[in-house]
């Protein structure tokens, strides 16, 4: 991984990945490394766990050094100083004790912002299985941060065994409102950080409307293609996602618009739940 690779990359200066300690969030883990890697910058991994416990569990957390090792980025045996001295990323664990973990991760993002969020879901519900009775949309929408979703058991653009970075096609669903700028910028960016081949980015408009209109980035790491569906948002944005190996889906998100999605969920949500690569929601706040 070249520095000068990933110098235009933008937004992501600093990012923070909450964990439960199990396998479930290791691929999660494995992007926000990577990431962190790409720009060079501040991650912070977060575990919630039980406010009675007594000593943190330090030797449970994610071993950086060692992943940094199997990737061939470090020699083996590095000192911690390695990481920042040769790789240029500073690593902070964090424990807290509190039953309510979602508060607490909400919490500690107002007292110390990062950029861009990364977590592990679990299953059809899109959730962390340690965030029970709570919705993943909260991170994104309440942080005002983004927020990346690494689902279990579906294929990420990271390889947890040596880092690699795979990222070849991107869907990015448009409308009217909220506005896709964000995302597809995001889009661009990334495509021009990970190199290696033109990244191609599907745009899809789903509604009997005519689709927005877009000013879109030129760069020679991208290659656009427009497609517009009838149905269900949901359904057709899944279908989609199929249909062109998406290895990320970015989402501008902007949270629950009436009883229906209350119930339901966001558009957003719903498509995690069955997703079959991660999930990048932007939040509208931060959009705008």
């Amino acid at each position: 991984m070249s520095p000068s690779r990933f110098d235009k990359t933008p937004f992501v200066q600093s990012v923070l990945h909450p964990t439960d300690l199990s396998e479930d969030s290791d691929r999660a883990f494995a992007h926000a490394l990577a990431i962190a890697l790409v720009r060079e910058t501040k991650l912070t991994i977060l575990n919630v766990g039980d406010k009675d416990r007594g000593d943190s569990p330090w030797t449970d957390f994610p071993g950086v050094r060692e992943t940094l090792e199997s990737w061939g980025l470090l020699e083996p045996g590095s000192p911690r100083s390695a990481v920042y001295e040769e790789l240029k990323i500073r690593v902070k664990k964090v424990a807290i004790g509190s039953r309510d973990p979602l508060t607490a991760i909400l919490d500690f993002q107002r007292e110390k912002p990062s950029d861009l969020i990364v977590l592990a879901t679990h299953g059809r519900d899109g959730l962390p299985r340690w965030i029970l009775g709570s919705v993943s949309e909260p991170l994104a929408r309440k942080s005002k941060a983004m927020t990346l979703f690494v689902p279990s058991g579906a294929r990420g653009f990271v390889s947890p065994r040596d880092g690699s970075i795979s990222l070849h096609n991107v869907l990015i669903p448009v409308d009217h409102e909220p506005r896709p700028d964000a995302a597809i910028q995001f889009a661009t960016r990334s495509a021009e950080a990970v190199g290696g081949g033109v990244v191609a980015i599907t745009l899809l408009h789903v509604g009997e409307s005519e689709p927005p209109a877009l000013e879109l980035p030129e760069s020679r790491a991208c290659s656009w293609n427009r497609v517009r569906r009838e149905g269900d948002p949901v359904d057709e944005i899944l279908q989609v996602a199929s249909e062109v190996s998406a290895d990320l889906i970015a989402m501008v998100t902007a949270g629950h618009q009436g009883i229906l999605d209350a119930v339901r969920g966001s558009t957003t949500e719903r498509v995690l739940r069955s997703a079959p690569c991660p999930l990048l929601a932007v939040p509208a706040a931060r959009a705008g």
